[in-house]
């Protein structure tokens, strides 16, 4: 009995170490189940989760079919939208520009050089971008949250620091008859050796009915003041393609 007891209490402290080894162990395979997933969702899609109601919130019914627009047009395929294009000095948008923490990757548009200061070139720009906003194969939009959080960006990140706001529209509305969150705003700022003060913006998100929204950015510096009714007429002009 002394023998037997002894034998158990052995086997019994074998069994211990070996589930200390096998649980402790960094190759544990259960500790590898139990882990929690990693969220893997665009940033947009895990800051504005879908709306459990109507695709893009609160935006006006579109109408069955927006008027006909003429002239020459910017295509952005991958954004899925078009919109008015001009002639000089405005130039093609020949490079992808990501900026921000969203790194919103601008490809397609039109800008020209309004100043070379020391902090490199400043620009008038008519850009548009496709970003993920939605999960996986969703294509429903909170419009409002997603618009308010690449605005935030452009200030936080494209901008001299610090800067003052004059908010001009904030809205939900329709663009060519898609729905669409407009953001329209005066930003003022100081930098060293920038002649430009303020610039007048408008960021678009249009829900084009894909798990990606289309951006539109609009910036005009006020060393520019006579092209302010670009921003108008180009939002005027969105139509989805």
């Amino acid at each position: 009995m002394i023998f037997g007891g002894v034998a158990g209490v052995i086997l019994a402290g074998g069994l211990i170490v070996l589930l200390v080894l096998l649980f402790g162990s960094e190759d544990n395979p259960f500790r590898d189940r139990a882990s929690a997933p990693t969220d893997v969702r665009p940033p947009l899609a895990q800051a504005c989760p879908a709306p459990s109601e109507s695709p893009s919130g609160a935006a006006t019914p579109a109408p069955a079919s927006p008027p006909a627009v003429t002239g020459a047009r910017t295509l952005d395929e991958q954004a899925g939208i078009s919109y008015r294009r001009y002639g000089a000095p405005w130039l093609t948008w020949n490079e992808v520009w990501k900026a921000g923490t969203l790194q919103v990757p601008y490809r397609v548009g039109q800008h020209f050089v309004t100043e070379v200061y020391g902090g490199g070139e400043y620009h008038a720009s008519i850009l548009s971008a496709a970003v993920p906003a939605a999960d996986n194969d969703a294509v429903s939009l909170d419009l409002q949250c997603v618009g308010r959080q690449v605005t935030a960006d452009v200030r936080a990140n494209y901008y001299p620091q610090p800067n003052t706001l004059d908010v001009i529209r904030d809205e939900v509305t329709t663009l060519g008859g898609l729905p669409a969150y407009v953001s329209e705003f005066r930003l003022h700022f100081h930098e060293t050796g920038l002649t430009a003060t303020s610039e007048l913006s408008a960021v678009a998100v249009i829900d084009v009915g894909k798990p990606t929204a289309a951006v539109l950015y609009i910036s005009i510096p006020s060393t520019h003041q006579q092209f302010d009714r670009v921003i108008d007429e180009v939002l005027d002009s969105v139509r989805p393609i």
